[in-house]
């Protein structure tokens, strides 16, 4: 039996962190170093592990740097603040997120820069080539997703980042990347196919994949088959999607 109360809504890799929906709850005592070598940017655990295991595949740290990992309320606020007064209110809003609002204080969105002699932190040179294009097509296999797109900054009210990456876990980071949908419409697309009564399903090699979306209520229980391997992640909004594996 798994309860889940209002403040469960707050928590999971698929929360939504944006200007409308500002993050509720800080994951510090899940943080490690995204590696040994750079103790101070850090991930939640479950994302550094991907995301280790993605470039140990391509090897990418040979090449590629991370720039920006976990930020806490004050060095958001201190980004914010001096890119308002170097760079201005425009360059600012369109590449800074609001503190409160932004997908690093997760812990779970992580900037990589080609390494190189000088590299800008607010925006990293990750070109659609080479390494960092391997990386890209090899990201969502992984659990990570590009977070700001081109074409999409009217949904999620930031400018093109090309090098921002943020853990969403599998099979849901297959899914954005085959139907061209941000957190945003992904959060919007599964409620389409609410808990006990439809689901959208995926294969997964011997696997079914089962995701659906569950409203938030003030104190409730689900219960799960025993031998039916479940996950749920709030959403920061509304609610909790169900994602249900199961060996066909």
């Amino acid at each position: 039996m798994l309860t889940l109360t209002e403040q469960s809504i707050y928590t999971g890799n698929l929360i939504l962190v944006n200007e409308h929906h500002g993050l509720q709850r800080e994951p510090e005592d899940l943080l490690v170093p995204v590696r040994d070598r750079i103790p101070e940017i850090l991930l939640q655990r479950c994302a550094a592990t991907l995301l280790n295991e993605l470039m140990q595949e391509i090897h990418g740290w040979r090449s590629i740097v991370p720039v920006s990992g976990y930020r806490p309320l004050a060095e958001q606020q201190r980004i914010w603040d001096d890119s308002l007064l170097e760079n201005g209110p425009a360059f600012t809003r369109k590449y800074v997120a609001l503190p409160g609002h932004s997908e690093h204080q997760t812990g779970l969105a992580i900037d990589l820069g080609l390494k190189q002699e000088n590299i800008d932190f607010i925006r990293p040179d990750f070109p659609y080539t080479g390494i960092c294009q391997t990386f890209r097509k090899k990201a969502a296999k992984y659990g990570f997703i590009l977070r700001y797109p081109s074409g999409k900054e009217r949904v999620t009210g930031i400018g093109h980042e090309p090098w921002h990456f943020r853990y969403v876990g599998t099979p849901h980071a297959e899914i954005m990347e085959q139907n061209d949908l941000t957190l945003e419409e992904y959060i919007e697309f599964v409620k389409q196919f609410p808990y006990g009564c439809n689901t959208y399903s995926v294969r997964n090699g011997s696997r079914k994949i089962r995701i659906s979306y569950l409203s938030a209520r003030e104190v409730f229980s689900v219960e799960f088959p025993d031998d039916l391997p479940c996950t749920v992640s709030g959403n920061n909004t509304d609610g909790f999607i169900i994602t249900e594996w199961e060996e066909i």
